[in-house]
């Protein structure tokens, strides 16, 4: 093997650096000849660049630092997870909501405090993990909960999707049709990336109709920095941003285990790094004028079908999406993206948000013939549905805080009540370290395992 003169960084050539054998994969540590690796990397670029820059065109933060930040944070996450954990750290759907109230109370600036803040407790979480295990996570989120908190912050942004279409209804209609036809119209790559076909029929339609200003793009140069924005902070957004932290948690949990299924290696060590690096990659988002990231399950459908989990191609996607965010006319055109589009846009996103916690109870077999169960479903949901706002002093609570943390009392405080007075709990705690959400269907990669494809 290569010598490594940082951590995730120097690699062995796989086979003769041309060819993958039948039933082989790239591993992390590995990789093809540069030709190819770059070509699979510019894939990855290509995977997470429609959900990626919708963040940034729905919160109206700029595109071309939300770029730059997802490619440094992915940079930043190979090397604290040592080359181990192949991943993209994109923008993460899990800040919409709590970023459009913050920005609606404080502006800009007082969002990305807590996007920044969130990054420092996602740290704090990972640390934790680092020393004490994974398994904790597992007993304060089981599925039931972490299937709700999942649930209720897509749900919680249906008005918003709504204020969206009522500005460019055909357009909004279009690009809802389209995202949901590309879905199974294409098949591999293209049929993966619907969200971004959508977008693009969904602008193209837009400009025709006369919905799309282009000045700012001729205005703007060919290459230059960003635009950066330093956070500022205020004790009420903290509530708003503590159920982002559980919901990536969840997902950066969950992609470990998706990638160790794939790879076939233990990946429970490099839990609590996962975590950090995320948190870090957050973090300095945060502190410039980013979206907050997590990794892509985008990305995940990108190795499956490739069967290169090479840490190389992530080198390149985060240096190719670097150079691309100092291309200002590049961000400009992305900024161009009307409400209609992304009302229609958004229709799907967060739908699909709201199902995968329901994917995650499916999943992981919830039982919802238990009250217990019922009620840490149902009361958290009409909650954030309905975005119940309760205010001490200076912090405001609303729907996604509230919501999330009622599923959590609820769940252990109602499971306390049950164990002391001997009823039913409702549940059955597992040991199953699989219990979290996770980017693709467990099932599947499992199948495909013994398949030997």
């Amino acid at each position: 093997m290569t010598k490594r003169i940082i951590p995730g960084f120097g690699w062995s050539i796989h086979g003769d650096g041309k060819s993958i054998r039948p039933g082989a994969v790239v591993a992390p540590e590995e990789r093809l000849n540069w030709f190819q690796t770059t070509g699979v990397g510019m894939q990855h670029v290509v995977a997470m660049f429609g959900a990626t820059f919708l963040v940034p065109a729905i919160t109206g933060f700029p595109p071309s630092t939300t770029l730059l930040f997802s490619g440094i944070g992915t940079l930043l996450f190979l090397i604290i997870t040592a080359g181990r954990v192949p991943s993209y750290l994109g923008s993460s759907f899990a800040f919409l909501a709590p970023v459009g109230a913050a920005t609606a109370q404080y502006g800009m600036s007082g969002a990305l405090g807590g996007i920044f803040m969130a990054g420092v407790g996602l740290m704090i979480v990972g640390a934790i993990v680092h020393f004490a295990g994974p398994a904790w996570i597992q007993k304060l989120m089981p599925p039931v909960v972490t299937g709700s908190i999942v649930a209720l912050i897509g749900l919680n942004l249906a008005p918003a999707a709504w204020g969206n279409v009522q500005e460019g209804p055909v357009t909004a209609t279009v690009t809802i049709v389209a995202m949901l036809i590309s879905g199974v119209l294409f098949r591999g790559l293209l049929g993966r990336l619907s969200i971004l076909v959508g977008v693009v029929v969904g602008y193209v339609v837009a400009a025709l109709r006369g919905e799309v200003d282009f000045e700012p793009v001729g205005e703007a140069s060919w290459v230059g920095l960003p635009e950066f924005t330093t956070p500022t902070f205020h004790i009420g957004v903290m509530g708003l941003f503590i159920p982002v932290i559980l919901v990536l948690v969840a997902e950066n949990v969950g992609h470990v285990k998706s990638v160790a299924l794939m790879t076939q290696r233990d990946l429970d060590p490099v839990t609590g790094r996962a975590l950090i690096a995320d948190g870090a990659a957050t973090m300095f988002a945060g502190a410039g004028g980013g979206s907050g990231t997590t990794t892509y399950a985008e990305n995940i459908g990108v190795m499956a079908s490739s069967k290169v989990y090479s840490t190389a191609a992530y080198w390149v996607a985060g240096i190719f999406a670097i150079l691309l965010a100092l291309v200002p006319k590049f961000g400009e055109v992305i900024a161009t993206v009307p409400d209609g589009v992304l009302g229609g846009a958004g229709t799907v996103l967060y739908g699909m948000i709201g199902i995968l916690g329901v994917r995650i109870w499916v999943q992981n077999k919830v039982d919802f013939s238990h009250p217990i169960n019922l009620a840490v479903a149902g009361v958290p949901l009409i909650i954030a549905i309905a975005d119940y706002t309760m205010i001490f002093g200076d912090i405001e609570l609303k729907g996604i805080a509230i919501g999330s943390l009622a599923a959590l009392l609820i769940h252990h405080g109602l499971s306390a009540i049950a164990r002391w007075r001997g009823t039913d709990v409702g549940f059955e705690d597992t040991e199953d370290d699989a219990a979290l959400a996770t980017p693709v269907n467990r099932d599947d990669l499992e199948k495909r395992d013994g398949d030997g494809n």
